[in-house]
């Protein structure tokens, strides 16, 4: 992640774009963020086993300066995707899921 005050080299400097940050756990120390554009990537992500363990998806609007943690929906999208599809949860996202529902 950036230090304060500099500016994504994801989105220019001013542009009114949302973005959303998985946390994601590598090991017991250590938290890496991901910053991604797509809502959708970002859940197709998760659910394609791209993180290690997930703790948390954040997003935030780079305009208006807002923030909002948004795991509940997102592993509410994850459990609906996955009842739809007839398929199991998988191992990897079941911590995320279960404790963001």
């Amino acid at each position: 992640m950036l230090g304060a005050g500099v500016p994504s080299p994801v989105v220019p400097y001013g542009a009114d774009q949302t973005l959303f940050v998985v946390i994601d756990r590598r090991d017991e120390a250590t938290e890496i963020r991901v910053e991604r554009s797509d809502l959708e990537a970002t859940i197709g992500e998760l659910v394609a086993g791209c993180f290690n363990d997930p703790v948390k998806v954040i997003s935030f609007n780079t305009l208006e300066h807002w923030m909002k943690d948004i795991s509940t929906d997102v592993a509410g999208e994850i459990r609906a995707r996955c009842d739809i599809d007839g398929v199991t949860l998988p191992d990897y996202l079941s911590d995320f899921v279960e404790s963001h529902t």
